[in-house]
């Protein structure tokens, strides 16, 4: 894949606002090229402003730091025929399995100029999604055992988060409505436990728009900004299509 090349900085002025990407379903390797760059241009600043990218992935599994390849039950074979690439990532937490339909929130904030530690940014990306779910009435919990956050019939949201030059990127994958057969092909970290998507526990369809909308409010609220501005898409990024193979 190739991506543009600039060395010219992706968020121009002083600012303490969130500038928020909606990117709709795109690459995983385009995403986090324009992470790393953004992590790059705000590790460099002085101010507070920070970007959020809110997207989908077509289906591809990552491994972090917690991950191991024997939590993935699929062959190699198998991963080739469904066109399921793996990607070894410097992140904690551990395998996600990300598809369409599950909504990959990526925050990419100066936690020293936010005056957050690690664990308190972990906890602030939890407490957001468990403001979600309560808008949405649903009973949720966060555990201290493990990221991520827990409702009644399993996990609903993972965790992985990447803290370089005291800037944090990578994020928080919420299941919304995705096709939960692809998960049957990595294991849980926690005997017994399986994952579910708030359609699950809703028992309806729910809108990725709605769920987008309320996690971006509460966590800007949550890390504290005031202000945030949404644009839809980027120049820097570059999109492909993929099939996604499932059983009948």
């Amino acid at each position: 894949m190739s991506l543009p090349s600039t060395s010219r900085p992706i968020l121009d002025g002083s600012s303490d606002s969130l500038e928020v990407r909606l990117l709709g379903v795109v690459d995983f390797d385009a995403a986090l090229y324009l992470q790393e760059r953004l992590a790059r241009d705000i590790s460099s600043r002085t101010d507070k402003r920070g970007a959020l990218l809110l997207c989908e992935h077509p289906p591809i599994i990552t491994v972090g730091y917690d991950g191991s390849r024997a939590d993935i039950c699929a062959d190699k074979d198998e991963l080739i025929s469904r066109q399921i690439e793996v990607r070894w990532l410097s992140r904690g937490g551990g395998c996600v399995f990300h598809v369409p339909g599950q909504l990959a929130v990526y925050p990419i904030v100066p936690l020293d100029r936010l005056g957050v530690s690690d664990a308190q940014y972990q906890h602030l990306l939890e407490q957001s999604m468990l403001d979600v779910c309560r808008e949405m009435r649903i009973v949720a919990e966060r555990r201290h055992d493990a990221p991520g956050i827990w409702c009644r019939s399993g996990r609903l949201a993972q965790l992985g988060v990447e803290v370089r030059s005291r800037v944090a990127y990578h994020g928080l994958f919420v299941n919304v409505t995705p096709d939960m057969l692809l998960q049957r092909l990595l294991l849980s970290p926690h005997s017994g436990e399986r994952m579910t998507s708030l359609s699950a526990q809703q028992e309806r369809f729910v809108s990725m728009h709605k769920v987008r909308e309320s996690l971006l409010r509460h966590l800007a609220a949550r890390l504290g900004y005031q202000q945030y501005h949404l644009h839809t898409g980027h120049p820097l990024l570059t999109r492909t299509r993929r099939n996604i193979y499932v059983d009948a």
